[in-house]
């Protein structure tokens, strides 16, 4: 009898789910299509619509200028695969099993993409995934194995890997364009995950962009030279120097690896006459230093150009097809960069410029258009946003919060007025020590808990964060206060006492 009655309830249950799925399928334009442009690395501060003095961005700053841009919306952990598994999720890395790019998300764990799927919805994934595992809830994917190419990438798909030759960007684009054009059902809603490689590491420019930039001078960050000296020892013992810390690759002493014979001929002859006259400058110390940022950010600048001319490319598809009322677009990206702030590269710290990533919304049917959000977000929410926007339900096992009511302009008056962040690969590369922190609208305090030491910034007085006043008298309230309720954000976010793998690599 038992058995025959949990037989029957799994043959309701299963009724229950394929009627409700039919509802939602059949559900009219209500729910919108989903397009997330999600870039790797891409700096808020290297976005115009936030402000950008070194570049322009006019298809991101169109998304703005037509939809919401989010002033503070920052990321769990400042690092890749992590970042795209709380995407994923909503979850913290210590919970979803993803804390360090050496980890792997598991085949069975609950994602938004597998939930918008058996909600009705159309889904494709195409560009960088960055995960150790089978893209799972997708209907089509093509996919970079790992970091993948800036040149002639190999696209993996569930049936078959293509060999395309041409510029990643361009191609990852390319192929978005093909699937919105020949494999897009009229009938349902999508979502449609459009990620590009760009401008990750090593900032490889197309062709189309090898000499933008050429004869300008970038200004430099107020910070470029900064000697650490205000902080904790972690500040001085990464690994990720302008000045010490680049590659030959990087730099462009070095072509990269798989060009053809004509993109490589194309590619030396921008580079070849630069790299001679710096080598016939004879330039040291801080004058080097200075011509390798010029060097390096006008790469990454360059690689941001033509993600942002691609973007253009979608969005002018968008219109021509009257998709565009009836699409949230999100851009976003993994997490921040530093552009030679406090001499750096890369990103991993809780600092703002590493722990910031641009986020901003289109959705004409609720957003109004050139809005801003000062509230506190972070990559935590957009999955509870996507499942809020195809009205599905929100697992209770998500940790954070659907972004629709501030899209719509209301703010919950409970909403977050403080996030958690944890850092875990060390070591690793770049060597930056383990962290974990909060931030909120005025404060951050940081604990390297490996060396037990402690940074505390007024955010208001020393946006750069170049002076801990951890220890302060004039700020031992504010300190206390802080670290009571950092206690109480572990605690709320189920971090365990200890790391949850030793990292020992």
């Amino acid at each position: 009898m038992i058995l025959q009655a949990l037989t029957a309830w799994r043959v309701v249950t299963a009724l229950v789910l394929l009627v409700s799925i039919g509802a939602c399928a059949d559900t009219p334009p209500e729910r919108p299509n989903i397009l997330l442009v999600f870039t790797d690395d891409h700096a808020s501060h290297a976005v115009s619509a936030y402000g950008s003095a070194i570049n322009e961005t006019p298809n991101i700053d169109r998304l703005a200028e037509e939809g919401m841009l989010f002033e503070n919306a920052f990321v769990t952990n400042s690092i890749c695969a992590p970042s795209r598994a709380t995407i994923l999720t909503g979850q913290y890395g210590h919970l979803n099993g993803v804390p360090t790019n050496y980890d792997t998300l598991h085949a069975t764990t609950l994602t938004f993409p597998k939930l918008l799927q058996a909600a009705g919805y159309q889904t494709a994934l195409i560009g960088k995934w960055h995960l150790k595992v089978y893209p799972e809830g997708f209907d089509h994917f093509e996919v970079l194995r790992g970091q993948g190419p800036y040149y002639n990438p190999v696209l993996f798909s569930a049936d078959d890997s293509v060999a395309y030759e041409g510029y990643t960007t361009d191609v990852i684009t390319d192929r978005t364009l093909r699937w919105m054009r020949e494999e897009r059902d009229d009938d349902r809603p999508f979502l449609l995950m459009y990620q590009h490689k760009a401008p990750h590491r090593e900032w490889a420019p197309g062709p189309e962009q090898l000499d933008l930039f050429v004869g300008q001078e970038i200004p430099e960050p107020s910070t470029l030279f900064d000697d650490a000296s205000g902080r904790t020892s972690a500040a001085l013992t990464q690994e990720m120097t302008i000045a010490e810390h680049m590659s030959a690759r990087d730099m462009k002493f070095v072509a990269p690896a798989n060009l053809t014979p004509q993109q490589l001929a194309t590619w030396n002859a921008a580079y070849g006459p630069r790299n001679e006259a710096f080598e016939a400058a004879g330039l040291e110390g801080d004058e080097r230093t200075s011509w390798q940022y010029q060097r390096y950010i006008k790469d990454y600048l360059r690689s941001i150009a033509s993600v942002d001319e691609n973007l253009g490319r979608v969005l002018d598809y968008l219109d021509a097809e009257g998709l565009s009322e009836n699409t949230v677009v999100v851009y976003m990206s993994d997490q921040g960069f530093f552009l030679g702030d406090h001499g750096w590269y890369d990103k991993r710290w809780m600092y703002e410029e590493s722990l910031r990533t641009p986020l901003i919304v289109r959705w004409p049917a609720s957003v109004t258009a050139g809005a801003r959000s000062d509230a506190l977000v972070q990559n935590l929410d957009i999955a509870e946003t996507f499942l809020d926007l195809a009205g599905v339900a929100i697992p209770e096992s998500m940790q954070g919060a659907s972004l629709v009511p501030l899209l719509r302009g209301e703010t919950p008056p409970d909403w977050r007025d403080a996030i958690y962040y944890q850092y875990f690969e060390y070591p690793g590369p770049h060597m930056v020590r383990r962290h974990y922190g909060i931030r909120t609208g005025t404060h951050k305090l940081i604990h390297y808990y490996e060396i037990d030491e402690w940074e505390l910034f007024d955010l208001e007085a020393d946006p750069d964060e170049l002076r801990s006043v951890y220890g302060s008298t004039e700020y031992a309230e504010i300190q206390a206060r802080l670290a009571m309720r950092l206690d109480s954000m572990r605690v709320h976010f189920a971090v365990p006492s200890e790391d949850p793998v030793p990292y020992e690599r």
